[in-house]
């Protein structure tokens, strides 16, 4: 399966890597104008010294203060009441996983948004999203702290809480939103429980997986999911079994950084394998101004993120461990009705070709699913019963994410639930 042609528009925020890189935050600051700085994580990591530290001495004299209250739960409201602490900041400094950076990238929007807080919240409830403004938008710098991939991104998820009715669950994508700059420094990382990190590793290398059979992947996407599949291949195994050595953490982080890059970027088409108009030449400062109109959201995110979403959105259970249970049913399901690029799959694993390939690629995806200590049943998780399988499977059906599978997949909410079942 070859692509014609393809459009590739693609702006990362800076990216540092290095044992005890968060010290150079200051200079990443001050080259960018910023003399203000907000510290955003979460009430854990707050009060981790190990951690906050290093990043508060590396911002110095630019650091305003520590918003520590962000939670897994990503509370609309925790980005409401953040942004009443980012008044006449210049920027923003995420620390942490996942939550405590789309917390922080939703702040960047609410700063910028002149309506009233209960207006923005009941337009929230209703839409399941957040409008962008055409204005500069405070920046973002990400120090991330876990293995889940979610940093070289354009978008963020957020989730409101109505007493009157279930969470509401949602986010926002614009092209601004990407990190000005990205902090990799495995002396944090290291710190993070060995739980918390191992289902982590399982989401971000869910997102190389995906990035291979998406439909629209292209040869450059496709090159660095490859290597950050071979070096999550390699180092997972380890991690799993509790190594925390520079090897193990550079081929993990490396790994995850590769396999992010490029998944969720926009683009001025939504027309697949199509040219893209040329990039905008506007040099990039403290406070993105509007995007080019016309651009519409591009992830290669697909099969396996839809089914988590489905399966965390509304139980106890952290995505990657929803991802760790589903990946070897999803991949089975998808091999069984489309190619899915099982051979190209197969190299990036290390595994052979052969008549038996996808039963292979599902085998060595279960092996590190397995090697991170991940739960492998959905009948583990607590607050789940098998009756809840046929909503499950609505939600997972209705997932826009399904959008991105491979051509000729079009499964049907039966067939979801009957993956599901597999998966009990």
């Amino acid at each position: 399966m070859t692509v014609d042609s393809f459009g590739f528009e693609y702006e990362p925020g800076t990216i540092l890597y290095g044992r005890d890189s968060a010290g150079a935050l200051g200079t990443e600051l001050a080259q960018r104008g910023v003399e203000r700085a907000l510290l955003v994580t979460g009430t854990t990591v707050g009060q981790t010294p190990a951690v906050v530290e290093p990043v508060r001495e590396g911002v110095g004299d630019r650091l305003t203060g520590v918003f520590a209250e962000t939670t897994p739960q990503k509370r609309l409201e925790t980005a409401l009441d953040g942004v009443e602490r980012a008044s006449e900041v210049d920027a923003l400094v995420s620390l942490g996983g996942g939550s405590s950076l789309d917390v922080a990238t939703v702040m960047s929007v609410l700063a910028a948004d002149d309506r009233p807080r209960e207006t923005i919240r009941s337009a929230f409830v209703e839409t399941g999203t957040l409008p962008v403004p055409e204005t500069e938008l405070v920046p973002v710098f990400a120090v991330p702290t876990t293995l889940a991939g979610a940093d070289l991104s354009v978008a963020a998820g957020i989730t409101a809480y109505p007493d009157d009715r279930p969470p509401v669950r949602g986010g926002v994508f614009d092209q601004r939103l990407m990190p000005e700059a990205l902090v990799y420094d495995p002396s944090l990382i290291e710190t993070t429980p060995h739980e918390v990190l191992c289902a982590s590793a399982m989401n971000g290398f869910d997102k190389g997986i995906e990035s291979l059979y998406a439909h629209n992947r292209t040869p450059i996407t496709d090159a660095t999911a490859t290597r950050g599949l071979e070096s999550l291949a390699e180092g997972l195994p380890r991690l799993g079994s509790g190594a925390r050595d520079d090897r193990t953490l550079h081929d993990v982080i490396v790994g995850t950084m590769l396999v992010q890059y490029g998944v969720s970027r926009g683009s001025r088409t939504e027309r697949r394998n199509a040219p893209q108009a040329g990039k905008s030449e506007a040099p990039r400062a403290v406070g993105r101004g509007p995007t080019t109109a016309g651009r519409s959201p591009v992830t290669t995110l697909s099969l396996i993120h839809a089914f988590g979403h489905g399966i965390s959105g509304g139980y106890d259970v952290q995505q990657g461990e929803a991802h760790g249970i589903i990946a070897p049913h999803a991949l089975a399901f998808l091999f069984d009705r489309v190619d899915g690029r099982r051979e190209e799959l197969a190299e990036a694993l290390g595994v052979e070709s052969s008549a038996a390939t996808a039963t292979a690629v599902i085998d060595a995806v279960t092996e590190i699913r397995d090697a991170l200590g991940l739960p492998s049943r959905l009948r583990s998780i607590p607050d789940l019963s098998n009756d809840d399988l046929p909503a499950v499977a609505g939600a997972v059906a209705a997932d826009s994410l399904l959008g991105n599978t491979p051509d000729g997949f079009d499964p049907t909410e039966t067939e979801i639930e009957g993956v599901l079942e597999s998966a009990w």
